[in-house]
C-alpha cells in the first residue's frame, strides 16, 4: 500500500516526448498558426472546433470546483480557518491587483505607445464596440454582487457562473463541517465522486491539442498576423509588461516564499500552452485545482483561492486596463492629470470585479472604466479592437501564473503547503496519486 500523503517518487522509463500534453498542444498551436496564415477561410471556418473544446471544459468546471470546496472545507473541522484562509486570500487579491493597475499606468507613462498617432475621435467608429459597451452598462457593482447568490441551487451549476457555485459550494461545506460524524458518509461519498470528476477531466485534456489548434486556426484566420503590425507598441508593450510582472514581482514573490517562479511555470507549461492556444484561462482551471493538489497545497486552499482568484486576482486584466485606457488617451491627444489618472485606476479596480466571469471581460471592464471616465472617449476602444485577442491570450496566461502563485503562497501562509511533495513536484518528480490509494503512476 503506497503512502499518498507523503508519496515518494517511482522511478519510470521516460516517455517519448510526443506523448506529453505540452508537446502535443505545442505542436498543435504551431499547426493551426500555418493553417490560420496560409489558409485563412479554412482556419476561420474551425472556430466551432476551439469553441467545442472551451464548452467541455466547462461543463466539468462546476463541479470540480463543487467539489473540491465542500470536500476541502467539510474536511477542515475548523471552520475558523476557513475564514482565515478566505481573507488572507483577498488581502493578497486586493494588494496585487491594485499593484497590476499601477504598474500598467507607470508603463504607460513611461514608454507612451499611444503618443504620436493624432487619432480624431470623430473619425472612430463606435458601432464596432457597441455590444461590449452594452454589456459594460449591464455591469454594475450591485448587480455583481447579488448576482453571486443564485436563483436556485441547482441554477448555479446550469448557467455556469463560477462565484455561483463558488456561493453554494461554501455554505454546503460549512454545513455539512457542522452536522459531524452524521456527514461522514455523505462526505466519503463525495470524495468518491471527485474521483470520477477528475477522472474526467484527464480524459477531457486528452482532446486539447484538438481545442488548441481549432482556436489558434481561428484567431490567426480571422485577424491576420499582420493587424499586429498596426499597434505593434501597446501588444508589445502589453507582452513586455505582463512578462516584467510575472518575472520581477511575482518572482520576489515567489522567492519570498521559498520557491522560483521559473520552475512554477515549468510545472505548469501544459497547462500554460493550453490557456495560449485557447485564448481562455478558464480551460486550464480544472487542472490547475488538480496540479496545485498534487504539488502539496491543501485541497481546502486550493478549492478557495484558485475559484476566487479567477474573478479577483486578475494581474494581466489590471495592467491592460490601465495600459490600454492610456493608449488610447495617448492615441486621441486627450491629456491626463495625475488626478485623473487616479480616478480611471479606482474606477477600474471597482469595474474588474464588476464584469468578472464575463466573456471578454478584459475588453468589456474597459469599456465599463471609460463609460464612468468622460476624459478619455469610449469611440477610442476601436482602435484596439483588432488586436485585442492577441492580447486577450497575454492576459490569461498572466491570469492564470498570478492565481497559480498565490495558490502556493496562500497555501504557504497558513503552514499548510506539504514541502517535500511541492519540491518533487518543482523538480518535475511529483506523482499523481489514484486517490483510491491502490497505486501511484508517474505525473507527466
Amino acid at each position: 500500500m503506497i503512502d499518498v500523503t507523503h508519496p515518494a517518487p517511482l522511478p519510470s522509463a521516460a516517455k517519448p516526448w510526443y506523448k506529453h500534453l505540452y508537446a502535443q498542444v505545442l505542436i498543435a498551436i504551431i499547426a493551426g498558426v500555418l493553417l490560420g496564415h496560409f489558409y485563412p477561410a479554412t482556419g476561420e471556418s474551425l472556430k466551432p472546433v476551439g469553441d467545442a473544446f472551451i464548452k467541455l471544459v466547462k461543463m466539468v468546471i462546476a463541479p470540480v470546483i463543487f467539489l473540491t470546496i465542500v470536500t476541502g472545507i467539510a474536511g477542515m473541522r475548523d471552520l475558523a480557518s476557513v475564514g482565515r484562509v478566505a481573507g488572507k486570500a483577498f488581502v493578497y487579491f486586493f494588494f496585487f491587483s491594485t499593484l497590476a493597475l499601477i504598474v500598467g499606468m507607470i508603463v504607460a507613462n513611461v514608454i507612451q505607445p499611444g503618443a504620436g498617432l493624432n487619432i480624431d475621435p470623430a473619425t472612430l467608429d463606435a458601432a464596432k464596440i457597441s455590444d461590449y459597451t452594452a454589456k459594460a452598462h449591464d455591469t454594475t457593482i450591485t448587480g455583481f454582487l447579488t448576482g453571486i447568490i443564485p436563483d436556485t441551487f441547482v441554477s448555479a451549476f446550469s448557467e455556469g457562473n463560477i462565484l455561483q457555485v463558488l456561493f453554494v459550494a461554501i455554505l454546503f461545506g460549512v454545513s455539512l463541517a457542522l452536522v459531524g460524524e452524521r456527514g461522514e458518509r455523505i462526505l466519503s461519498f463525495l470524495n468518491d465522486i471527485s474521483v470520477a470528476f477528475f477522472k474526467l477531466v484527464a480524459i477531457v485534456m486528452k482532446v486539447a491539442p484538438i481545442g488548441a489548434f481549432g482556436a489558434m486556426a481561428f484567431t490567426i484566420g480571422k485577424y491576420g498576423v499582420g493587424t499586429l503590425a498596426n499597434l505593434a507598441a501597446l501588444v508589445g508593450t502589453f507582452y513586455l509588461t505582463s512578462l516584467l510582472f510575472v518575472l520581477v514581482i511575482l518572482g520576489t514573490v515567489a522567492k519570498l516564499a521559498g520557491f522560483s517562479i521559473l520552475r512554477l511555470i515549468s510545472y505548469l507549461k501544459a497547462e500554460l500552452l493550453l490557456v495560449l492556444g485557447t485564448s481562455s484561462s478558464e480551460s486550464a482551471l480544472p487542472a490547475l485545482i488538480e496540479k496545485m493538489e498534487r504539488a502539496g497545497c491543501p485541497k481546502s486552499v486550493v478549492g478557495l483561492v484558485v475559484p476566487t482568484g479567477y474573478s479577483f486576482n486578475l494581474d494581466g486584466t489590471n495592467i491592460y486596463m490601465t495600459l490600454a485606457a492610456l493608449f488610447i488617451a495617448q492615441a486621441t491627444n486627450v491629456d491626463l492629470t495625475l488626478g485623473q489618472q487616479i480616478l480611471l485606476l479606482s474606477v477600474a479596480m471597482l469595474s474588474s470585479k464588476g464584469a468578472a466571469g464575463v466573456t471578454g471581460a478584459g475588453f468589456i471592464t474597459l469599456a465599463a472604466t471609460l463609460s464612468i471616465v468622460p476624459s478619455v472617449p469610449v469611440a477610442g476602444m476601436a482602435l484596439i479592437l483588432g488586436v485585442d485577442r492577441f492580447m486577450s491570450e497575454c492576459r490569461s496566461l498572466t491570469n492564470f501564473i498570478g492565481n497559480a502563485v498565490a495558490t502556493v503562497v496562500v497555501s504557504r501562509w497558513e503552514g499548510a503547503l506539504d514541502r517535500d511533495r511541492f519540491d518533487a513536484a518543482m523538480r518535475g518528480e511529483e506523482l499523481r496519486i489514484d486517490q483510491l490509494g491502490a497505486e501511484a503512476v508517474p505525473a507527466e
